[in-house]
């Protein structure tokens, strides 16, 4: 990494990045197999897996979800001073399946963060939401509560790979649900998964061509990954496609997604022209986040610096902590010489790539900085640089893991 030089940014950020607010809902009916992420399945006071039915309701069981709403008001009541001030533009309701709690839990917490912080007129406020949990009039009181935007995770249409996939829901059930969501929203995102085990290229693009039939306006496709400390990592599947034709699938989905009028903005992400997710947008392009609720990790800027937070994982233990007062489990600033990768790890997601102007802004380090391995990667076909943007190749966007080790730093300073 070459050295750092800050004399020329006495303040360090001289302006504050666009914040938004994470809210981590951590419960789900069932632990999928390849989910690493902080989710819990619903259990009752013995101990056992609830059987979820969405018109019962989730507070028969399983967990407080008003208690919950509150805990999540009081965390973000502690935060207030490190963001005071300042308007939060978008939200992101994720998890978990934030779709278990009910229209009325929603329309509090709305109402209650609202009263607490100021919210952009026009923000986007995104809920994910899974099959298996859909009823319409929930699903419209969620729209009358402010939510203004709808995440679905679909993965597949085909029972075969819903089911190796360890998911509840089968292929009538997503589309019941997007033909629910469609009549309450129109911003709805799919999510997709290719390379499942035993899939084809032909039944991938089977699962995208269904997706395009409902008129969605934006699409995410992940490849499926084997994730430490996941069921698949314990016990992979059998029959995964190789390298080669996941490749294939790659390439297909993204050219029926361009024949289809969709922009690939994103490493993984697909959207009509004026329908990217603003929310995810301010992830790469390195903005602010403060995230509340169990496990949910935040990047807050000063003009001191910036830092990086997480709350506790496990439920119990995060409501316990809010009501002692500490929400936060763990808390560092970001080293200097960590912040060039930290920044291009998201802005060299974004297949257009970035303003040069921007990592100066959003780091408060001069672009020389990185000189000798911004050449390094023109060098080797990763990069390309005109006189206002750099951007990834379309080899430094399949290879991104090989562009980003050359911005890693030796952590020392």
């Amino acid at each position: 990494m070459s050295v750092i030089d800050l004399s020329g940014l006495k303040g360090g950020l001289r302006e504050l990045p666009p914040l938004s607010l994470y809210i981590h809902f951590p419960w789900c009916v069932r632990k999928c197999p390849y989910c690493d992420f902080n989710s819990h399945e619903l259990k009752n006071s013995s101990g056992q897996t609830v059987q979820w039915n969405p018109q019962a309701g989730v507070a028969s069981g399983g967990f407080d979800e008003m208690a919950y709403v509150q805990t999540l008001l009081r965390d973000l009541e502690y935060s207030l001073p490190a963001i005071w001030g300042r308007s939060v533009s978008t939200i992101f309701m994720g998890g978990g399946t934030p779709s278990l709690f009910s229209a009325q839990a929603m329309d509090t917490l709305l109402a209650g963060i609202r009263a607490r912080l100021r919210l952009s007129p026009d923000a986007e406020i995104t809920m994910e939401a899974n099959p298996g949990t859909f009823e319409a009039e929930k699903f419209r009181g969620y729209r009358e509560a402010g939510i203004n935007r709808l995440s679905i995770g679909i993965q597949s249409f085909n029972p075969q790979h819903l089911q190796v996939l360890g998911r509840i829901h089968d292929g009538d059930e997503a589309r019941c649900a997007i033909d629910i969501a469609l009549s309450c929203f129109d911003n709805v995102n799919l999510d997709l998964m290719y390379a499942l085990p035993g899939q084809s290229v032909e039944q991938a693009l089977q699962d995208l061509d269904t997706a395009l039939s409902y008129g969605i306006t934006h699409l995410s496709a992940y490849h499926l990954t084997i994730e430490p400390n996941t069921l698949y990592a314990v016990r992979t599947p059998q029959n995964l496609p190789d390298d080669e034709i996941s490749a294939d699938m790659q390439e297909a989905i993204e050219a029926r997604l361009a024949a289809a009028g969709f922009e690939h903005y994103e490493t993984s992400a697909f959207a009509r022209p004026g329908k990217r997710s603003r929310h995810n947008v301010n992830y790469w392009q390195f903005g602010d986040y403060l995230g509340i609720g169990a496990g949910a990790h935040g990047k807050i800027s000063s003009h001191e610096g910036i830092v990086r937070e997480m709350r506790h994982k496990q439920p119990a233990a995060y409501i316990q902590a809010v009501a002692a007062g500490q929400p936060v489990q763990s808390s560092r600033k970001v080293k200097r010489d960590e912040l060039p990768f930290e920044f291009m790890m998201n802005l060299l997601r974004l297949t257009g790539g970035f303003e040069t102007r921007l990592f100066t802004e959003r780091t408060g380090l001069p672009v020389s900085c990185i000189r000798n391995e911004l050449q390094q990667a023109i060098q080797q076909g990763l990069l390309e640089q005109d006189a206002t943007t750099i951007r990834p190749t379309l080899q430094g966007q399949r290879f991104l893991n090989d562009l980003l080790t050359l911005f890693l730093g030796d952590g020392d300073q």
